[in-house]
């Protein structure tokens, strides 16, 4: 969105507070464009216009939130989900034994001291399913 004026973005959010801090950081990033809809997805989704993306980042494997976001893309559209948690590891796992993608993980570590020295502290790996819709 800050790439180009003509971009724009709608976020849904079913905590007040964190759809208050997504409003908070497009301000103080000078992203006009983002839209925040405070509601939980499937159900939100049903009056927006057809998208280009989605990003999927919390919320995956609740009921019909996958299938709601699959189906509302348009054709050539992309779908991007992240997981966590084993449940929606496995929901990813499963849509793209069905339909395709590309089915990535991503581990990071920091650096931290372990005593006197310094190791790796690991974060939690992040499962992705990146999808584009024929």
């Amino acid at each position: 969105m800050l790439k180009h004026p003509s971009m724009r973005a709608v976020a849904i959010e079913q905590h007040a507070d964190r759809a208050q801090r997504i409003r908070l950081n497009a301000d103080t990033l000078g992203v006009l464009e983002l839209s925040v809809i405070e509601g939980s997805a499937p159900a939100a989704l049903a009056d927006l216009t057809v998208p280009d993306a989605i990003f999927i980042g919390g919320g995956g494997a609740d009921d019909g939130v996958a299938e709601a976001a699959i189906e509302a893309l348009k054709p050539g559209g992309r779908l991007v989900a992240n997981a966590v948690t084993v449940e929606t590891e496995t929901l990813l796992a499963g849509l793209h034994a069905r339909l395709g993608g590309d089915l990535i993980r991503i581990a990071l570590s920091r650096a931290a001291p372990v005593g006197t020295m310094t190791g790796w502290r690991p974060a939690m790996p992040v499962t992705q399913w990146i999808w584009t819709k024929p």
